[in-house]
Parts: C-alpha cells; structure tokens; sequence
C-alpha cells in the first residue's frame, strides 16, 4: 500500500510543480522581443540537453526540471506565492506518507490472533475430563459459538455498535459521519464511530490510548481482520470478548452476573440492557447506576425499532418493562478442588518461566478426577463429623494412581475459606505404624521369610523401650505377618535391629519418601515426620509392583494457540523387586481382612493397607490401595493436641470414599504369592550391634490373687537378669520416665543373628554407624 501511495505522492507533486511553472510562464509579461526570444533559445537548448540525459538521472527528470523551470522566473509577487503554497503543500503530502509508512510498519500483530486471544496474566485449570476448576484473571468464562447467541442479542449490539455491520468493509465513513454530527447535535459524545471490527481489533491488539496513531492502527486492523474473517466468525469473537462490566466478559457471563439465566432466556429488554453498558461499562453496569443502565436500555430499544429490527409493539412493551436484576457472582470467581488448584498453581513455575505465566493465555490439564473428588470430599464431611466425639477437627484424603503416578484426588481439609494450609502436601506429621510397611518391605528383600517370628514381649534396646498399642503383650513367638496385621510395635523394632536402618532408610527413599529420614530405633514406629501425599505415593509403589512412579498434578501445559508447553513424562524407578512387594501386599491384605484396617474392607475386592496412630493418638492414619488405586487418610489437629480416636475411623473414612470411586470399576486380583521356600533377598542386610538388648518376660496373672490387689492391666510381670538367675527389680528403660514395674523380670535378649542372605550389591545409603545414638521421642502407644 505504501509504495502505491509514494508514487501517486511523487506524480502529483510533479504535476503540480510543472503546471505552476507553466502558469507563472504564461503570466509573465514579455518587455522586448529579443529579451523574449533569448529565454526561448535557451529553454530549447536546454531541452534538448534534459533529453540526452533523460535515461542516466530519474531524479532530475521527476524533481530538478520543473525546479529549474520555476527558477528561470524570477520576477513577480505571484511567484513566491504559488512557490510557497507548492512547497507547504509538498512538505505536508510528504509528511503525511511519512507518517502512514511509520504507522503502517508498526502493526506487526498477525489478525490471526483473534481466534485464540487471551487477555494477559490469565489462566485455566481443567480436570482430567475438561471441566473447568479454576479460572485466573480477566477470562471469559462460557465461550459461545455464534449460533448458540440468540438473534434478538445479535440485533441488540448490532443496532447500538455498528449498525451498517453487514455493509462495511472494517471501517464505516458513513458511521464517522453520522456519529460526528449526532455528537455535535447532543453537544456531548452520545454515539461513537468505531464499528464492531474496529472495537474487535482494539480488543486483542490494543489499548484505550486517545491518539491519531492508535486510531489509524486500529482502521488498518480492522480491515486486515474483514479481509481474513466472515462477518459471523468476527461477530462470534466480539461478543464472547467484550467487557460487559462488573466482572464480565462476553454476554454469556453478563447474562449470568446481571439476570443469574443463561442467554438463550434473555427477554427483549435484557438483551438491550447488555448492549447499552459497551460505551462505558464502569457507568453504565445496572449494579453500579440502574437510572444510567435503564437510560441506555431505552436507546438501543428505540435503535433496535428504527432498523426494524423489533416491531412498535415489541419496543412499547420493552420500554414499559421495569429493569428487574438478578445479580449473581461471575462464574469464573467459582473454584472447584480449592486445594488441588492451590498446589497446581505452586507447581507450574516448575515448567514455565514468569514471562510465560504473565503472557495469559495458559491452560492447565490436570490429572483430577471431577467424579472421585466430590466422594473424597463428602467423605472429608462425614470424618469431620467423626471427629466430634473423637477430638480431632481435620481430615485431609489424596488418591494417587499407581500405574502412572496420576493424583486422581486431593482435599487438604474440610473448610478452605478459613483454612487454605493444605494438610496433604504442606502438613507434616509423624506416621505412626503406617512406616512399618517399610520396615517389612525392606526385611522381604533381605529374604526374610513372612513367618519368620519374633518375640511379643517388652522389649528394651540401648535403653529405648517401645510399647504395644495398650501395652499389651502375648509373651509368645509371632510371625511377620500376624505382627504386621496386629501392629505389634516390639517386633517392628526387633524386625529394624535384625534388618539395619541403613537399608531400611534407603527403601522408603526410593519407594517415594522424601522427608528426612534419621536413623533411630524410633523409626521403626515413624517417628520421623512425612507428608500424606508422599506417603500414599510410596505405598503406591507396592501396589505398581515395586515400580516407582512420582506423584504428579500436571498431565500437559497449553498455550493460547493450542501448542505442547509440556507434557507430563515422569521417570519410573524399580525401587525394589516385584516378589518382595507381592509378598508385602499379601501381609497387607491380612491388615484389612483380619487386622486393624477391617473397616476398609470393599467387599469382594481385594484391599491392602495399614493403620497408624502416633503417640497419644495425635494422629490417625489408614494408607491402602487397590492394583488400580493407592489411597491415604489422616485425622487430626493442626495445633498438635491429642485426641481420643482411632486409626479404625481412618480406615473407615477411607473405604466410605473407595466404595464411590469403585462403583464402576472392574473387580482387579493382586499378583499371585511368589514362592518361598528357597526364596533369596534382593538386598543385604546391615544388622544392628547394640550395647545392650534384653526382653521383659510375660508371667500369666496369679489365679488366686485378691480383686483389691489386682493389677489393672490384668498381666505380672517379672523381671529376670541376663547374667544371673536372682530376680531382681530394676526401672525400665524407656522413651520416656515411667515408674518400674516389680513384678516383671528380665532376660536377655539373644544377640543380632540374621538368617544368612545372598549377598547382594546394597543399594546407595546414608553413611551411619550401627550404633544406636540416643533415642528421640517416639511414638510409644501406636498400633
């Protein structure tokens, strides 16, 4: 276009210049013919010289010769007068296409965009199956196609905003005019000139800055939009665009924000209300000036009538309707799954720079399963209902998809508004019995046999005494299993002593912990603090069969054209191998069929888990899982007290949510039971040497004692040194002070002897000595 304008700017400027020169010629008096005749001679000598030369300068022909012609008239006021006139007019003109050429070169933006615009810092959070869960920023919300916008709301903008829409070609001179003179009339600005593909094009590619600049930029865009677009697709995009004020974007939203209906129920009058708040949204929102909003309702009417686009009756019945509102908040200010989108926003800077973030546009496809999360979350409601008679007021749930690594659920507590700290990713809390699963995971891959047994006694370790849940003890041998599904805490530390803490520590690592881990007798009993997502990610490394997969929210990233900004590959790791796991869900499968967690129990489909109660009963656990999904539960209180419950109501809570997230999946079994007889481990033990280790042996209760001198406990016990055979009474040795007992005895307890193994090359662990430091607190009285 600009080179079009240069030579048209070039032609006329050369005429004007030749026909000045030839007037100012023509009008110059003649004083003699011999003066006259010399000019004459000399004009054709010259000629003929600019002929000979015509090919080997353009610019003299075009600029230099009518110059010259002017030159050699010399005389006369006309002169300078047509000179001066000729060199303003020139200097604009070239000014002028100066100007369009900057302005021109300026508008880089491709109109493409208009199909995809997204306005800055904006953001969209799907679940799995698309629904939307939360929407940052300025968004539309319901994006319409044209034919789901009703015709009465077409006409309505069409007759406010640009009424020869169907004519133009991006730019209404006619509608410049009219408006210019309707302005002048009102002697304020009443109507404006820019069409509905001018208002579209400032949309994406503009701002609101008063200036010819932006004004031409916008005329050109528009017609660049016209020459690319049909009338119905640039229509489409204005009215799920513009802002209709109070929060909403695009006349499905306003719909809902002003009449709380969806648009294909918007009367006459509404559909005008909508259209008359685009000149200026912040004055005329019917929530902000009803008097205003009414006024311009009343304008397009009356528009809407003179385009006959209503009939007289329908625009008597318009006016005469009483502006009725129904507001209601903007959809998108709607979240769902508060804390999964809470920890999705803290995870996307991981995969996106700032610049990208602040750039809007950006969609997030997210893992979540909208159906299973309403079940997570009414099963959150029915615990915290629990908890009134049990003293706990918190409950977080999360599911995680073991095949894949796919957080499927996430409710991080029971009362976002007030409480946004998300207890399943943010809450760490020691996991009671919970962590023995990996204590016995990490015994199996030594090659310990599940009925390998050990002795349910009290059992004292360089001064560190663990207690059974009730501080009951059966005095007999028990294999792994039964102490496995009874939570026996003695024998999970007798199991840490034979096993080591080094590999132990290690295993829980690669199966998904990350929390630190210390090496402790406490820590057979999970002592050390963990998160609920990294724990229920670690148990679902036993239900993958060993194979580690990180647990992620993230499934892609899109940008506002639709392109990949990433796509979820996580890294799988065999943390350990598949017999060792299977076994380990066989022994889990007898927590929930005849131990702790029977309230889990789904029936005819196979569970695994485990239960967990930290000191106290702070908190409450149940970790299980199904070969399709691994679930956690924790109750308990953010400040730490006590409470008065069990980790049963956890595993209830849990099976209230498995049996809505089961309804309609298939019935899966487990991997059978490896053999083993012969079985060898996949890992080495590294068996503790501690200083000193004896049991207190269990004496049955004296048939004939008094009720008034009976123990409470129901049990006596004795204590019998290791050394000697005098009875002897001791204090016991423990986590914490307790008064001693003089009815129990002692033995010692037989030295670290582990079955031999294959020897197998260890897996990379922390450096630590065999011997035990001091003990920290522990939990105690857990299951």
């Amino acid at each position: 276009m600009f080179n079009q304008l240069k030579s048209k700017v070039k032609q006329q400027l050369r005429g004007l210049l030749l026909s000045l020169a030839d007037k100012l010629d023509s009008d110059r008096p003649t004083t003699s013919a011999v003066k006259a005749e010399k000019p004459r001679r000399s004009r054709r000598r010259r000629r003929r010289r600019q002929n000979k030369e015509q090919n080997q300068n353009i610019f003299t022909q075009t600029l230099v010769t009518p110059l010259q012609k002017i030159a050699a008239v010399r005389h006369g006021r006309r002169f300078w007068l047509f000179l001066g006139m000729g060199v303003g007019v020139s200097s604009g003109a070239i000014t002028l296409g100066y100007g369009v050429y900057q302005i021109e070169t300026s508008i880089t933006e491709s109109v493409e965009d208009i199909l995809v615009y997204a306005r800055p810092e904006t953001l969209t959070i799907e679940a799995a199956d698309g629904e939307i869960l939360q929407q940052i920023g300025p968004v539309t919300h319901e994006k319409l196609k044209i034919w789901q916008i009703p015709d009465t709301v077409q006409q309505a903008f069409i007759a406010s905003e640009d009424s020869r829409f169907k004519n133009h070609r991006g730019v209404d001179i006619q509608g410049i005019i009219r408006a210019a003179f309707s302005n002048v009339q009102a002697g304020e600005v009443v109507e404006g000139g820019s069409t509905i593909t001018q208002q579209l094009a400032r949309i994406v590619f503009l701002n609101q800055e008063r200036s010819f600049t932006r004004k031409f930029k916008e005329m050109r865009l528009a017609q660049k939009i016209e020459n690319n677009f049909s009338k119905q697709q640039i229509l489409e995009r204005y009215l799920n665009l513009v802002y209709l004020g109070s929060g909403a974007y695009g006349v499905a939203d306003a719909a809902w924000v002003y009449f709380s209906k969806p648009i294909e129920d918007l009367t006459i009058s509404e559909a005008a209300m909508l259209a008359g708040i685009v000149p200026a949204p912040s004055v005329y929102s019917p929530l902000e000036n009803k008097e205003a909003a009414e006024k311009q309702r009343d304008l397009v009417l009356k528009r809407m009538a003179e385009e006959e686009l209503i009939s007289q009756t329908q625009l008597d019945n318009a006016l005469a309707s009483p502006l009725t509102l129904n507001p209601s908040q903007p959809k998108r200010f709607a979240r769902k799954a508060p804390y999964f989108t809470d920890y999705i926003q803290q995870e996307l800077p991981k995969y996106l720079s700032d610049e990208i973030i602040k750039a809007g546009g950006i969609t997030v496809e997210t893992t979540l399963n909208s159906l299973w999360q309403v079940a997570a979350e009414d099963a959150i409601d029915n615990a915290i209902r629990y908890g009134r008679w049990q003293g706990y007021k918190q409950a977080s749930l999360t599911a995680v998809d073991p095949r894949n690594g796919q957080i499927k659920v996430m409710v991080g507590g029971n009362d976002y508004e007030n409480h946004q700290y998300n207890r399943v990713t943010q809450a760490k809390r020691q996991p009671g019995s919970t962590f023995k699963a990996f204590v016995y995971t990490t015994a199996i891959a030594a090659g310990f046999s599940p009925y390998r047994t050990f002795t349910d006694a009290p059992y004292i370790v360089d001064g560190y005494r663990p207690e059974n849940y009730g501080d009951k003890y059966s005095g007999g041998q028990v294999s792994l299993r039964q102490a496995l599904a009874s939570s026996l805490n003695v024998v999970a530390v007798q199991t840490l002593v034979k096993v080591g803490w080094n590999p132990i520590i290690n295993i829980a690592q690669r199966m998904g912990i990350q929390s630190e881990l210390k090496p402790t007798y406490s820590l057979a009993l999970g002592a050390w603090e963990v998160t609920l997502l990294e724990l229920t990610n670690a148990y679902a490394t036993l239900a993958n069969e060993g194979v580690y997969q990180e647990a992620h929210g993230i499934s892609r990233i899109l940008d506002r054209h639709g392109n990949v900004l990433y796509q979820a590959k996580p890294d799988t790791l065999q943390a350990i191998d598949a017999n060792t796991t299977n076994i380990m869900t066989w022994m889990l499968r007898g927590v929930v069929t005849s131990g702790t967690g029977t309230p889990a129990r789904l029936g005819r489909r196979p569970v695994a888990g485990k239960t967990g109660t930290s000191d106290k009963a702070r908190d409450l656990w149940f970790v299980g899982y199904i070969p399709q999904l691994t679930a956690g539960v924790w109750l308990g209180n953010d400040n730490n007290k006590p409470t008065w419950g069990a980790s049963t109501t956890a595993a209830r809570v849990w099976g209230e949510f498995m049996k809505e997230a089961t309804e309609d999946m298939d019935i899966e079994a487990f991997p059978e039971l490896p053999r083993l007889d012969g079985r060898k481990g996949s890992i080495k033990a590294e068996p503790l040497k501690p200083k000193k280790a004896y049991y207190q042996r269990v004496a049955p209760p004296e048939t004939e004692t008094p009720p008034q001198a009976r123990r409470t406990t129901g049990r006596r016990y004795s204590r019998r040194s290791s050394r000697t055979a005098q009875r002897s009474t001791p204090s016991r040795q423990r986590t914490a002070s307790r008064s001693p007992s003089p009815s129990r005895t002692t033995t010692a307890a037989p030295k670290p002897n582990p079955t031999p193994v294959e020897p197998a090359a260890p897996s990379p662990a922390p450096e630590v000595a065999n011997v035990a430091p001091p003990a920290p607190p522990a939990a105690r009285k857990t299951e």
